[in-house]
Protein backbone atom coordinates (compact mmCIF):
# COMPACT_ATOMS: atom_id res chain seq x y z
CA UNK A 1 0.00 0.00 0.00
CA UNK A 2 2.51 2.44 -1.10
CA UNK A 3 2.09 6.11 -0.49
CA UNK A 4 0.66 8.17 2.07
CA UNK A 5 -2.51 9.14 0.94
CA UNK A 6 -6.27 8.22 2.58
CA UNK A 7 -5.53 4.62 2.09
CA UNK A 8 -2.41 4.47 4.03
CA UNK A 9 -3.36 6.87 6.60
CA UNK A 10 -6.68 4.63 7.32
CA UNK A 11 -4.49 1.51 7.25
CA UNK A 12 -2.27 3.06 9.93
CA UNK A 13 -5.03 4.01 11.93
CA UNK A 14 -7.17 0.52 12.16
CA UNK A 15 -3.46 -1.13 13.06
CA UNK A 16 -3.09 1.33 15.71
CA UNK A 17 -6.43 0.68 17.01
CA UNK A 18 -6.56 -2.73 16.74
CA UNK A 19 -2.51 -3.22 18.39
CA UNK A 20 -3.07 -0.90 20.96
CA UNK A 21 -6.59 -2.13 21.97
CA UNK A 22 -7.39 -3.33 25.31
CA UNK A 23 -9.85 -5.64 23.77
CA UNK A 24 -8.18 -6.23 20.35
CA UNK A 25 -10.96 -8.71 18.84
CA UNK A 26 -13.77 -6.13 19.53
CA UNK A 27 -12.05 -3.82 17.78
CA UNK A 28 -11.30 -5.72 14.78
CA UNK A 29 -15.02 -6.61 14.86
CA UNK A 30 -15.89 -2.76 15.23
CA UNK A 31 -13.60 -2.14 12.20
CA UNK A 32 -15.07 -5.30 9.92
CA UNK A 33 -18.42 -4.07 10.56
CA UNK A 34 -18.12 -0.53 9.52
CA UNK A 35 -16.65 -1.59 6.39
CA UNK A 36 -19.65 -4.18 6.07
CA UNK A 37 -17.54 -6.84 5.88
CA UNK A 38 -18.43 -10.34 7.18
CA UNK A 39 -16.53 -13.06 8.95
CA UNK A 40 -16.79 -15.61 6.02
CA UNK A 41 -15.70 -12.98 3.24
CA UNK A 42 -12.86 -11.39 5.22
CA UNK A 43 -11.68 -14.67 5.77
CA UNK A 44 -11.87 -15.29 1.83
CA UNK A 45 -9.93 -12.88 1.37
CA UNK A 46 -7.14 -14.03 3.80
CA UNK A 47 -7.08 -17.60 2.70
CA UNK A 48 -8.05 -19.08 5.64
CA UNK A 49 -11.15 -20.74 7.70
CA UNK A 50 -13.74 -18.15 9.10
CA UNK A 51 -13.52 -19.93 12.49
CA UNK A 52 -10.29 -18.09 12.43
CA UNK A 53 -11.76 -14.46 12.22
CA UNK A 54 -14.41 -15.42 14.45
CA UNK A 55 -12.07 -16.75 17.33
CA UNK A 56 -9.54 -13.51 16.97
CA UNK A 57 -12.99 -11.64 17.38
CA UNK A 58 -14.01 -13.01 20.30
CA UNK A 59 -10.78 -13.59 22.01
CA UNK A 60 -10.40 -17.13 21.76
CA UNK A 61 -7.26 -17.04 20.02
CA UNK A 62 -4.36 -15.11 21.22
CA UNK A 63 -4.25 -11.76 20.69
CA UNK A 64 -2.93 -10.87 16.65
CA UNK A 65 0.46 -9.83 16.34
CA UNK A 66 1.42 -7.11 14.05
CA UNK A 67 2.08 -9.68 11.01
CA UNK A 68 -1.55 -10.42 11.59
CA UNK A 69 -2.98 -7.35 12.56
CA UNK A 70 -1.59 -5.99 8.69
CA UNK A 71 -3.05 -8.75 6.75
CA UNK A 72 -6.05 -8.10 8.26
CA UNK A 73 -6.36 -5.01 7.83
CA UNK A 74 -4.89 -5.25 3.91
CA UNK A 75 -8.09 -7.82 4.27
CA UNK A 76 -10.39 -5.13 4.73
CA UNK A 77 -9.00 -2.92 2.75
CA UNK A 78 -8.76 -5.07 -0.24
CA UNK A 79 -12.40 -5.87 -0.19
CA UNK A 80 -13.44 -1.94 -0.17
CA UNK A 81 -10.99 -1.56 -2.82
CA UNK A 82 -13.11 -3.82 -4.82
CA UNK A 83 -16.14 -2.72 -4.02
CA UNK A 84 -15.95 0.91 -5.25
CA UNK A 85 -13.46 2.43 -2.22
CA UNK A 86 -16.49 3.86 -0.38
CA UNK A 87 -15.31 3.43 3.21
CA UNK A 88 -12.04 4.76 1.88
CA UNK A 89 -13.53 8.00 0.67
CA UNK A 90 -15.33 8.59 3.56
CA UNK A 91 -12.48 8.17 5.91
CA UNK A 92 -10.46 10.46 3.39
CA UNK A 93 -12.86 12.98 3.66
CA UNK A 94 -12.38 13.44 7.21
CA UNK A 95 -8.79 12.67 7.45
CA UNK A 96 -8.53 15.46 4.67
CA UNK A 97 -10.60 17.99 6.54
CA UNK A 98 -7.86 17.26 9.38
CA UNK A 99 -10.58 15.72 11.99
CA UNK A 100 -9.84 12.14 14.01
CA UNK A 101 -12.89 10.06 12.49
CA UNK A 102 -13.94 9.86 16.71
CA UNK A 103 -14.60 13.53 16.24
CA UNK A 104 -16.11 13.48 12.90
CA UNK A 105 -18.06 10.19 11.63
CA UNK A 106 -18.56 11.53 8.33
CA UNK A 107 -18.24 14.40 6.01
CA UNK A 108 -19.70 14.81 2.84
CA UNK A 109 -19.90 16.59 -0.35
CA UNK A 110 -23.08 15.91 -2.46
CA UNK A 111 -23.23 15.85 -6.62
CA UNK A 112 -26.07 17.94 -6.14
CA UNK A 113 -28.32 19.71 -3.71
CA UNK A 114 -30.86 17.85 -2.07
CA UNK A 115 -34.13 18.82 -0.69
CA UNK A 116 -33.81 18.95 3.11
CA UNK A 117 -37.11 17.06 3.20
CA UNK A 118 -35.83 14.10 1.90
CA UNK A 119 -32.98 13.73 4.10
CA UNK A 120 -35.09 14.30 7.06
CA UNK A 121 -37.88 11.79 6.04
CA UNK A 122 -35.50 9.48 5.29
CA UNK A 123 -33.10 9.50 8.95
CA UNK A 124 -36.83 9.87 10.20
CA UNK A 125 -35.88 13.29 11.64
CA UNK A 126 -38.77 15.48 13.59
CA UNK A 127 -38.15 19.07 11.77
CA UNK A 128 -38.90 21.86 15.07
CA UNK A 129 -38.09 24.77 13.77
CA UNK A 130 -38.01 25.99 9.78
CA UNK A 131 -34.68 27.46 8.59
CA UNK A 132 -34.36 29.81 5.59
CA UNK A 133 -33.57 27.78 2.77
CA UNK A 134 -35.42 24.15 1.81
CA UNK A 135 -32.09 22.37 -0.07
CA UNK A 136 -28.51 21.45 1.67
CA UNK A 137 -25.83 20.32 -0.46
CA UNK A 138 -23.99 18.04 2.30
CA UNK A 139 -23.65 16.80 5.28
CA UNK A 140 -20.79 16.60 8.50
CA UNK A 141 -21.74 14.07 11.44
CA UNK A 142 -20.15 14.36 14.46
CA UNK A 143 -19.46 13.15 18.37
CA UNK A 144 -21.08 16.54 20.11
CA UNK A 145 -19.07 15.97 23.15
CA UNK A 146 -15.26 15.38 22.01
CA UNK A 147 -16.21 18.47 19.04
CA UNK A 148 -17.54 20.77 21.55
CA UNK A 149 -14.21 19.79 24.17
CA UNK A 150 -11.89 19.36 21.33
CA UNK A 151 -12.61 21.75 18.43
CA UNK A 152 -11.58 25.35 18.67
CA UNK A 153 -13.58 28.15 16.98
CA UNK A 154 -11.62 28.00 13.61
CA UNK A 155 -11.54 24.19 13.60
CA UNK A 156 -15.53 23.48 14.41
CA UNK A 157 -16.05 26.22 11.19
CA UNK A 158 -14.16 23.63 8.65
CA UNK A 159 -16.91 20.75 9.45
CA UNK A 160 -18.69 22.56 6.67
CA UNK A 161 -16.46 21.64 4.23
CA UNK A 162 -16.78 23.88 0.97
CA UNK A 163 -19.89 25.08 2.19
CA UNK A 164 -22.19 26.33 5.02
CA UNK A 165 -25.46 24.59 2.64
CA UNK A 166 -25.19 21.65 4.32
CA UNK A 167 -26.32 19.30 7.57
CA UNK A 168 -24.52 19.76 10.66
CA UNK A 169 -25.43 16.23 13.08
CA UNK A 170 -24.42 16.14 16.41
CA UNK A 171 -24.75 12.43 18.06
CA UNK A 172 -24.36 11.52 21.31
CA UNK A 173 -27.11 14.53 22.52
CA UNK A 174 -28.91 14.43 25.65
CA UNK A 175 -31.12 17.72 25.43
CA UNK A 176 -29.01 19.49 22.46
CA UNK A 177 -28.12 22.69 24.96
CA UNK A 178 -24.25 22.55 25.04
CA UNK A 179 -24.22 22.32 20.69
CA UNK A 180 -26.78 24.95 20.15
CA UNK A 181 -25.01 27.07 22.44
CA UNK A 182 -21.87 26.35 20.75
CA UNK A 183 -23.15 27.48 17.44
CA UNK A 184 -23.79 31.06 18.53
CA UNK A 185 -20.16 31.76 18.28
CA UNK A 186 -19.61 29.84 15.25
CA UNK A 187 -20.49 32.91 12.06
CA UNK A 188 -21.73 31.62 10.01
CA UNK A 189 -24.07 29.03 11.21
CA UNK A 190 -25.16 25.55 8.96
CA UNK A 191 -28.40 25.96 7.04
CA UNK A 192 -29.48 23.04 8.86
CA UNK A 193 -28.69 21.19 12.40
CA UNK A 194 -30.40 17.64 13.48
CA UNK A 195 -29.90 16.64 17.29
CA UNK A 196 -29.17 12.68 17.29
CA UNK A 197 -30.05 10.86 19.93
CA UNK A 198 -33.33 12.15 21.28
CA UNK A 199 -36.99 12.94 20.35
CA UNK A 200 -38.99 16.07 20.54
CA UNK A 201 -39.80 15.31 24.33
CA UNK A 202 -36.31 15.74 25.39
CA UNK A 203 -35.43 18.66 23.43
CA UNK A 204 -33.95 21.67 25.54
CA UNK A 205 -37.26 24.47 25.87
CA UNK A 206 -35.21 26.59 24.28
CA UNK A 207 -33.40 24.90 21.19
CA UNK A 208 -36.51 25.88 18.54
CA UNK A 209 -35.97 29.31 19.96
CA UNK A 210 -32.09 29.73 19.21
CA UNK A 211 -32.41 28.00 15.85
CA UNK A 212 -35.03 30.64 14.43
CA UNK A 213 -33.05 33.50 15.93
CA UNK A 214 -29.97 32.30 13.76
CA UNK A 215 -32.36 30.94 10.99
CA UNK A 216 -31.29 27.31 10.67
CA UNK A 217 -33.83 24.66 10.06
CA UNK A 218 -33.66 22.25 13.82
CA UNK A 219 -34.51 18.40 13.64
CA UNK A 220 -34.20 15.76 15.97
CA UNK A 221 -33.49 11.89 15.18
CA UNK A 222 -32.92 9.01 17.68
CA UNK A 223 -32.58 6.24 15.05
CA UNK A 224 -29.60 3.87 15.66
CA UNK A 225 -26.18 5.62 14.66
CA UNK A 226 -24.80 2.83 12.07
CA UNK A 227 -28.12 3.11 10.75
CA UNK A 228 -28.29 6.74 10.16
CA UNK A 229 -24.98 7.03 9.00
CA UNK A 230 -25.79 4.02 6.23
CA UNK A 231 -28.89 6.04 4.86
CA UNK A 232 -26.85 9.14 4.97
CA UNK A 233 -24.51 7.83 2.14
CA UNK A 234 -26.97 5.99 0.48
CA UNK A 235 -28.38 10.23 -0.44
CA UNK A 236 -25.25 10.88 -2.56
Amino acid sequence: MGGRGPKRELAEKIAGEITLSDDPGATLRKWRTDFDISQTDLAAELDVSSSVISDYESGRRESPGIGVVSRLVEGLIGIDERRGGDRIRQYGRVLSAGFDSDVVYDLREYASSIPLSQLYAEIDATEIAPGSTDRISGHTVIDSIEAITRLSSEEFFRLYGRSTNRVLVFTGVTRGESPLVALRVVNPTPNAVILHGINEDELWDHAGDLARIDGYSLAVTDAPLEEMLDLLVSLE
